[in-house]
């Protein structure tokens, strides 16, 4: 998923710094990015708000990075 490459690299983040937050290995986080796996649901949630988008954006659904209107939440 070119996206979170391009939102991680926007905020001049290595993908082992999210694995961190995320509490998975750089290896699985690595999966997610390249599209070898599917992101669980509840990891793209975290993802979403960590980057303050919405899931849809994540996906490719749209192109619209700003957020749904939701309560703030941190990783």
């Amino acid at each position: 998923m070119n996206r979170l490459k391009d939102l991680r690299e926007d905020q001049d983040l290595k993908q082992v710094d999210i694995a961190k937050k995320l509490g998975i290995s750089q290896r699985g986080y690595s999966h997610y990015e390249t599209g070898d796996n599917n992101i669980p649901i509840g990891i793209l949630i975290k993802l979403a708000y960590f980057y303050n988008t919405s899931v849809d954006y994540i996906l490719g659904i749209t192109n619209i990075k700003t957020p749904y209107n939701r309560k703030k939440e941190q990783l």
